[in-house]
């Protein structure tokens, strides 16, 4: 059985979809569509703009939507997903490629996600740091004892967590997860804790949105990130979506799950490899490739 996963912010590169403006008839439309969608040239930004453009949340996230939802567009016949997953960002762009979403309401809803992700770090200074070599119970453990708001944001592959929480919960949790060992702890280049309780204002505000937009039956089943697990219900999909933001990417067992219900081969479509390497660390004879 075939899955295609779908990545996530950090994954923008300049230039990223300009090959697929310039060659397919279907990408340049539904590039230009989404210029009148958004009411700004994403598309100037992402084919010419900088890496600094590119790293505003409201140009990312969208940038990386529509890279791997034109790409997937673009595959024709080829594109015959029996699964489909995406992490964080990614399940939106997962969600339009198993036509749960259109094509038009997915971009909407990413345009108001990153949007409300962006005021909500604004409000409250936060940041998020990767963990690596350590258990993830020991992960757990370390943040549930530190009074700060820090919490598991990304469960990424075996031994590799990245937290989330406030400045001065993640400076204490580094220091304590070093203590017990870990690898490395490093603060990431983000401006934000996503994926946790400092999402919520977010989650409201994106709730909303996602209540008053159409999901349909999909094509096949999406897994998707607040447990991991499979769905085809138009309603449980939404629900989970909006859980989404507060809640961790549990991508690990998202693999795991994948594998288990069939999956044979996994193509990753979007920018980038982030994914493919990541379920080499789950299963390392799994065959993975780009799109």
């Amino acid at each position: 059985m075939k899955a295609f996963v779908f990545p996530g912010q950090g994954a923008q590169f300049v230039g990223m979809g300009k090959d697929l403006y310039d060659t397919h008839d279907v990408a340049r439309e539904l590039f230009d569509r989404a210029n009148e969608i958004l009411g700004f040239e994403i598309t100037k930004l992402m084919f010419q703009g900088t890496d600094e453009d590119l790293r505003q949340t409201k140009v990312t996230q969208p940038a990386i939507f529509l890279h791997s939802v034109i790409l997937a567009k673009t595959l024709g016949d080829s594109f015959r997903p029996d699964m489909v997953a995406g992490h964080s960002l990614g399940e939106f762009s997962a969600l339009v490629a198993n036509q749960t979403l259109s094509f038009e309401d997915g971009l909407v809803l990413v345009s108001k996600r990153a949007l409300a992700m962006q005021k909500a770090c604004e409000a409250e200074p936060s940041t998020m740091a990767a963990i690596l070599g350590l258990d993830d119970a020991i992960v757990e453990e370390v943040c549930a004892s530190i009074s700060e708001v820090v919490v598991p944001a990304n469960y990424n592959s075996p031994g590799q967590i990245v937290i989330s929480g406030s400045i001065k919960g993640i400076d204490l949790a580094i220091e304590a997860l070093t203590a017990k060992g870990a690898k490395r702890a490093l603060k990431l280049a983000v401006g934000g804790a996503f994926h946790s309780p400092l999402m919520e204002p977010a989650r409201k505000e994106l709730a909303a949105a996602i209540q008053a937009t159409r999901f349909s039956k999909p094509i096949c089943p999406v897994y998707q990130n607040v447990d991991a697990k499979a769905y085809t219900d138009p309603d449980t999909i939404r629900k989970n979506l909006v859980e989404q933001l507060t809640s961790p990417v549990r991508w690990t067992q998202t693999v795991i799950n994948m594998i288990a219900g069939g999956a044979s081969s996994f193509t990753e479509v979007g920018p980038g490899k982030v994914l493919q390497g990541l379920i080499k660390k789950v299963d390392k004879d799994m065959t993975t490739q780009s799109a």
